[in-house]
Formats: C-alpha cells, sequence, structure tokens
C-alpha cells in the first residue's frame, strides 16, 4: 500500500483506511458464528461510527465521511457485508430508518443497538425487530466514574422486559469487573479495547504530560487490559475498535496484527465491531478474511 502522500489530502485519507488488497470472490464464505441469546452472530459485526460520521480521528475524516454515507450507500455497504458473510450491524436508534429500509429492501442482517434511556426508543427497536439493546459505553462510564453505576439498571430492565438481549457497553475494564462482581441480568458486553476518553489529569498521571491538544488519545497496554477481563468472563463480549479507531488502519500490517492480537486476546464466544469504509478498498471482504484466518 502506497505511503500517505503529503501534497494529497485523498492520498493520505486512501492510506489511512485502506486495509489490505481485494480478495477474490472465491474467498467469500460463511464466517466463524459465536451464539448470543438464541441467536447466531457471525463473530465480525458491522459498527456504525463511519455511517454516522463518527471518525473518533478528526474533522476532516467525519466531513470525508457525511459526503460518502448516504442512505442509499448505507444500504450498499450492508449488502456487500452480508455478501461476505457478515450478518450483524450494530448503531442506534438514529439508523432505524435504514435498518427497516434494508430489511423491506431484501436483506437478512440483525441489529444491535446503543441507547441509555429513552423507553419509548426501545419500543421502536423492538418492534422493527432489533435483537439487543446495550447501555451506551458514554453514559455507562460517565455514570461509573460519578458513583452512580446502578442508575442505569432500570434502563436495562425496560430493555428485558421489551424481550430483547441486554448488553452494557464501556471503555473500562472496571465498569465490568463492578458489573460481574454485582451479578446484573446482562446477556452481553461491548468492551472497547481503548480507553480512550482519560481526562487531562489522568493521562498527565499516566504519561507526565498531556497531549496537545487533548483529543482521545490510544496507549498500546490498553488492549491486554481489557481482553484479561473479557477472558474472566462467561457472557458473550463484543469488542470494539480493534483498530484504535482508524489509526492501525495506515498499514495491511498493523490490521492483520490488530485482528491476529483480538482473537487471541478475547474467547472462542466472543465477537468484533469493525466500522466499514468502502469507499477505496473493498472493507468488507478484507476484514471478513481476517476473521476467517483469526476467529476460527
Amino acid at each position: 500500500m502506497p505511503e500517505p502522500d503529503s501534497s494529497s489530502r485523498r492520498n493520505f485519507l486512501k492510506a489511512t483506511v485502506a486495509a489490505a488488497a481485494p480478495l477474490p470472490a472465491a474467498a467469500e464464505e460463511a464466517l466463524p458464528q459465536i451464539r448470543l441469546g438464541r441467536y447466531s452472530i457471525s463473530r465480525l459485526i458491522c459498527g456504525a461510527n463511519p455511517f454516522n460520521a463518527g471518525s473518533h480521528l478528526s474533522v476532516f475524516f467525519n466531513q470525508e465521511l457525511r459526503s460518502y454515507y448516504t442512505p442509499d450507500q448505507i444500504i450498499r455497504t450492508l449488502r456487500r457485508c452480508q455478501s461476505a458473510g457478515i450478518n450483524c450491524w450494530q448503531s442506534t436508534a438514529g439508523n432505524l430508518d435504514i435498518h427497516r429500509r434494508f430489511i423491506d429492501e431484501g436483506g437478512k442482517m440483525h441489529f444491535l443497538s446503543l441507547e441509555y434511556k429513552d423507553p419509548a426508543v426501545i419500543q421502536a427497536l423492538a418492534s422493527a425487530g432489533c435483537i439487543g439493546i446495550a447501555h451506551h459505553g458514554e453514559f455507562t462510564d460517565r455514570w461509573f466514574k460519578q458513583g452512580k453505576l446502578d442508575d442505569a439498571r432500570d434502563f436495562l430492565k425496560r430493555v428485558r422486559d421489551a424481550g430483547l438481549l441486554v448488553g452494557v457497553s464501556t471503555h473500562m475494564p472496571a465498569v465490568v469487573d463492578v458489573i460481574e462482581s454485582k451479578g446484573w441480568d446482562v446477556d452481553y458486553y461491548m468492551t472497547c479495547v481503548y480507553e480512550r476518553h482519560r481526562t487531562r489529569a489522568e493521562l498527565e498521571q499516566l504519561l507526565g504530560q498531556a497531549p496537545i491538544p487533548v483529543g482521545e488519545v490510544y496507549l498500546p497496554n490498553d488492549p491486554p487490559r481489557m481482553y484479561k477481563v473479557i477472558s474472566q468472563t462467561k457472557k458473550p463480549c463484543l469488542a470494539f475498535k480493534i483498530l484504535a479507531a482508524g489509526r492501525l488502519s495506515e498499514r495491511k500490517e498493523w490490521v492483520e496484527q490488530a485482528f491476529r492480537d483480538t482473537f487471541n486476546g478475547i474467547k472462542k464466544s466472543d465477537g468484533v465491531i469493525v466500522g466499514m469504509y468502502d469507499r477505496y478498498s473493498d472493507q468488507p471482504a478484507q476484514n471478513a478474511e481476517f476473521v476467517r484466518r483469526f476467529g476460527v
């Protein structure tokens, strides 16, 4: 893959998002599966941050994503994911109309959502065929730091009462430890392998200084800490941001190593959620091939 060309933003963008060479059609086959409640789910799940123009990387990249991912293009990408063996995608109720349209047009992928408070949204998701809702990790972690994590339990009970799978999303290994110790009624966890929202004070304590500007910092020692917690719970975990929100996408070998390390670190009953940006390369097929290699 070519190195970024500093004279061209487009070339730089191509370099940072392209993961590997395209795969021949013959390589496409069923992906390894896990059980999530009564459902059989591919170990690779399509994440929706690219669809929602949320790169966690830069304002410029967000604008590129917003330009590319029209509703029609999201549908095309989901179809490509399905053809590559991916049978589930994860987003929020903000993409519920996309999910309905995809199903109405013959799509056959499961849908998982992130939410945190609105009972009406839970019912809307259930009616549209969503199979599970996880408490949104941004709020899970915020409430944990405020000593208010138990406030999430009422929301989770409403999800259970709606007949959906119950999940908790977090970026912090300690959250999983606490919930497990309290025996919450949870079916699965969504576990970010990087604790990406440390405060300036926390970064200064860890690093001796804080980066400028203080944005999202991805530290290489974070994934092993989350893998340890994942391996200790019997519940299925869906690891996400395994490519450090695209920061490891610049070189094929970095992408390959991230998939290898993740599947070596998680259980056989766990999966991964990966955002797909297929403007310049066939990322659904590329990522699916890594899962076939390392996730069996």
